[in-house]
């Protein structure tokens, strides 16, 4: 589970965790497009953090960069176990 304390403890501009999904209701839905995502979640320079996801025959440091960002609470929660303090610190 990410905690606000874990998030302080890690070093800036980490991904932390990472993933595939479906784009679609069974999934994270971000375009319904039926097709896998990939996405990743990334600590930002102030122990905050925030989730990219794009195509999935882009490579994760590529999503990492030029990626869409998710801004669903019900999407950010369903790939990134979080309590309450860390789900506070993410960049929208």
């Amino acid at each position: 589970m990410l905690t606000l304390q874990k998030l302080k403890e890690m070093k800036p501009d980490t991904i932390f965790t990472q993933g595939e999904i479906i784009d679609s209701p069974e999934g994270i839905n971000m375009t319904n497009s039926g097709r896998m995502l990939k996405w990743v979640a990334v600590r930002g320079g102030i122990h905050d953090w925030a989730i990219y996801c794009h195509f999935a025959n882009n490579t994760y440091e590529w999503v990492y960069r030029f990626g869409d960002k998710v801004y669903s609470k019900g999407n950010i929660k369903k790939l990134v176990n979080c309590d309450d303090e860390a789900f506070k610190m993410y960049r929208y």
